[in-house]
């Protein structure tokens, strides 16, 4: 049988040679090329091949041949140039979800690190949270250890580190076009509610949910309540929306950059690392090292 799939390569320029690479690789692990297309703007280039591979007869083999795909693609493409492959039923689902992280990725910023900053601990809490994005520590541990540093604090510190939070280049038009093309977004923090209702309430966002820090009598007193959104609730939640929705996890796409977002990752259509740590490049099915979220938009054929 024949697993019909597409090939999306992006860079911040891609030169005739590049294209020639791509295509002579795509050919070389097997992909009979049947369209191609090149867009871009000023940021950064696409290059897109549709074609299909023989993935040969049973049930198990489709995902093999995605895989050799892909391997092929990460390993051998040209330098500077990252491709995608997807499966086309994904590509051209009539409804997907989009699934983010958000510190990170859907905006710039770390917000513990931010937050510290008030309580003059933000290189130590940084330590902290690079470990354990990096998957070195236990995510609700390395959380209660950091959160407890704020205890103290002014409740209206949620406001001036509210003010400091920029979004992801791009991110904006990404949830933007997916919307109107009639598709469900949702983000899934391990950051804190207080920073994310706003930013979600702007965007319009269909699901979200972060941590909530607890604040008493005016301060922060060093806790969170409730549930902590790890990397298995992470999952939970794309499980749950997803299912919510009438959308098969098939044709879901999930993008993060810790090891946090691992699980979730995985559970998806197509896992994708943006401007992510190495773990977590090594495992996706698919990477963005542009800072333009929106590139997202062309791996998932919005």
């Amino acid at each position: 049988m024949n697993l019909f799939v597409t090939a999306v390569s992006y860079a911040r320029k891609l030169t005739l040679p590049e294209v020639q690479q791509l295509r002579s690789l795509l050919a070389g692990a097997g992909m009979a090329l049947d369209a191609e297309t090149r867009t871009g703007d000023a940021r950064f280039e696409v290059y897109t091949a549709d074609g299909s591979v023989d993935a040969g007869p049973g049930p198990v083999h489709p995902s093999a041949a995605l895989a050799g795909l892909r391997r092929a693609a990460a390993g051998h493409g040209p330098a500077g140039v990252d491709t995608a492959i997807v499966p086309a039923s994904l590509r051209q689902a009539r409804r997907k979800l989009l699934i983010m992280d958000v510190d990170s990725t859907l905006i710039q910023q770390e917000v513990i690190e931010l937050l510290a900053a008030h309580a003059g601990k933000r290189d130590e809490v940084a330590a902290v949270t690079e470990a354990a994005m990096r998957g070195e520590l236990d995510f609700a541990q390395s959380l209660h250890a950091r959160v407890a540093v704020l205890a103290g604090l002014p409740a209206d510190v949620v406001d001036s580190v509210r003010a400091e939070v920029t979004l992801s280049l791009g991110a904006a038009s990404l949830v933007a076009a997916f919307q109107a093309a009639g598709h469900v977004v949702a983000v899934v923090s391990g950051g804190f509610n207080q920073i994310l209702r706003p930013i979600a309430e702007g965007l319009g966002l269909d699901y979200w949910i972060a941590n909530e820090l607890e604040i008493v009598d005016g301060a922060l007193t060093g806790k969170v309540v409730g549930e902590v959104i790890d990397r298995a609730a992470k999952e939970k939640y794309l499980r749950e929306w997803a299912a919510k929705e009438g959308i098969p996890l098939e044709h879901t796409i999930a993008v993060g950059d810790g090891a946090n977002d691992l699980d979730m990752l995985g559970a998806a259509g197509i896992g994708v690392a943006f401007n992510a740590k190495p773990a977590v490049r090594a495992v996706a099915d698919a990477a963005v090292n542009l800072p333009y979220l929106d590139a997202v938009r062309h791996i998932a054929g919005v």
